[in-house]
């Protein structure tokens, strides 16, 4: 466990937030040195450090921008010394990203800022303020600036302030070669829901259970999958109780399966285990789990708010009403969301070979990795 996890475990919040101020520079001290000891490269051919000194393997847990270094360094290699563009995701930016930023451009360096969500009060409730901050820094002085979604450019604008120049939008990609469709009904019979991602906010979880209820009740033969690590709250001995008295409750105990956490390598297989994707999560910036189930044959049903409607359009899934509240998380209705489920397995077929072809069309891993090659000859110029 690293030092920056125990501090977390250990200090109250309202302490922990203080501390995080001072603590932050000097963490990313012995960084910046090594940063402006190394040598810059020569040329124009771009070396990519991502703001962490190791990149995970495919086969090994990881989520969010991490995966997007994943694929990346695979044309990109990791450079934490030697580089002249620094490329970092604002959901995976590392401790201390701002002072690191700062050294990178003392150095020369070029910095290209991936933008996904932003904190706000209903989201990430006390201190908010705080994780906005070091991101504000580094989206103002950026030499250029990916936004994952529209909604993550409004976003952005309203919690960060206004950028005019040298930015894009570039949605998440999936690599269409490796996340592909079963070929064959998962189970025959029945509906299979999958819940992905991690659950780290109870009303998700809730939700699916509670629409998985309706269509029980309804006579509907229908399961639900749920991946990840329940943790909402620190116990997660205590997510666990707190999910089975629920199921219990509902009279769920045979119908919901927990597969845990799993790797980029063995996703496609999760995939393929359900008929559809249900996505609870409220004003989700640009989730990369919707493109990977798209592309996996799988039409979402969803709340209709965030970045999702971008992501899924009119074809690969339906959406049920969203509010967007930054004071408060609004849950999708259940009742709302098990009419779609009906509404989606009606035409399956269709819905399935439509989420699949606008995944290989609008997110494709290969002309995202291209774009990226782009604007970095372009801002080396």
């Amino acid at each position: 466990m690293s030092w920056v996890s125990l501090l977390k475990r250990l200090v109250p919040p309202a302490i922990r937030y203080r501390l995080d101020w001072l603590l932050r520079p000097l963490w990313a001290l012995p960084r910046g040195v090594l940063i402006l000891l190394g040598e810059r490269p020569r040329g124009k051919t771009p070396h990519i450090f991502y703001g962490h000194g190791k990149i995970p393997n495919p086969e090994d847990q990881t989520y969010g921008g991490m995966v997007k270094f994943q694929h990346m360094q695979e044309e990109f290699p990791n450079s934490p010394s030697g580089f002249n563009i620094l490329y970092m995701v604002s959901s995976r930016m590392p401790y201390g990203g701002q002072q690191i930023a700062w050294f990178a451009r003392k150095k020369g360096a070029r910095v290209v800022w991936n933008q996904n969500g932003v904190a706000y009060p209903g989201w990430y409730g006390p201190g908010w303020e705080r994780i906005n901050a070091p991101m504000a820094r580094i989206h103002t002085e950026a030499d250029y600036v990916f936004y994952q979604s529209e909604f993550c450019r409004r976003s952005a604008e309203q919690f960060l302030g206004e950028r005019r120049e040298r930015w894009e939008i570039l949605h998440n990609a999936v690599d269409t070669q490796v996340f592909t469709p079963s070929g064959a009904d998962p189970a025959p019979g029945s509906m299979v829901m999958l819940l992905g991602g991690t659950q780290y906010q109870w009303y998700r979880l809730e939700s699916a259970l509670q629409t998985l209820a309706r269509l029980r009740q309804q006579g509907g033969n229908a399961r639900l999958l749920v991946t990840g690590r329940l943790c909402w709250i620190s116990d997660e001995a205590g997510t666990a109780r707190q999910a089975h008295e629920l199921i219990g409750r509902l009279g769920l105990d045979a119908d919901v399966q927990f597969l845990g956490t799993y790797t980029q390598t063995n996703a496609p297989s999760i995939f393929r285990q359900a008929h559809l994707l249900i996505h609870t999560k409220v004003n989700d910036p640009c989730p990369g789990l919707v493109v990977e189930a798209m592309a996996c044959g799988l039409p979402v049903v969803y709340s209709h708010s965030g970045g999702v409607p971008e992501l899924v359009g009119e074809e690969a899934g339906v959406g049920v009403p969203g509010e967007l509240n930054w004071e408060r998380d609004v849950p999708p209705d259940p009742d709302a969301l098990a009419q779609a489920v009906l509404k989606v397995m009606e035409r399956r077929d269709a819905y399935s070979k439509a989420a699949r072809q606008r995944a290989v069309d609008r997110f494709d891993l290969k002309p995202w990795m291209e774009r990226h090659r782009q604007v970095f000859d372009a801002v080396l110029r």
